[in-house]
């Protein structure tokens, strides 16, 4: 990969980070994410909202339903590997027919931009401080930059 074509994928995540860190915190809308590493590094990347894990020792249907009490949005972010693939797709049959929105697209939206370089969702944060240290800035700066230009959308 180039730089420039680093540059731009980096660009590119952190406009989709920043409406994904202002989405995610909607009232009624949860991250659900397979488990605790991915959770860990949404909340590293400064994502505020409500996470559900799917790997918590109940069953993917019990999950679906407990979902269905208090939740309207469900912005599913499982990894893009063949089990992540298949987690997302049974979510959304489980849900589909209720009263949650099953959100796939900032699922489908991360992987055009991660472009293969990134399969979990725990290695998000990684692939972003990496990108960030060769701009000659700490992800922070563009973390608090997003979240300030995000607060100001929002109102």
């Amino acid at each position: 990969m180039t730089t420039g074509s680093s540059e731009t994928a980096f660009e590119e995540f952190l406009g989709l980070w920043s409406t994904l860190r202002s989405e995610s915190t909607r009232p009624g809308t949860v991250v659900v994410v397979e488990g605790d590493r991915d959770r860990d590094s949404l909340r590293a990347l400064g994502l505020q909202g409500p996470i559900v894990l799917v790997h918590r020792g109940v069953p993917l249907s019990a999950l679906a339903h407990a979902l269905t009490r208090g939740t309207r949005r469900a912005i599913v972010l499982t990894d893009w590997d063949a089990t992540g693939g298949q987690l997302a797709h049974k979510l959304n049959e489980f849900l589909a027919p209720g009263p949650v929105a099953v959100d796939l697209e900032f699922r489908r939206r991360l992987a055009r931009v991660l472009r293969g370089e990134v399969v979990h969702v725990e290695g998000i944060h990684g692939w972003a401080r990496r990108l960030a240290e060769r701009t000659g800035a700490p992800l922070e700066h563009y973390l608090e930059r997003e979240g300030e230009a995000g607060g100001e959308i929002r109102g």
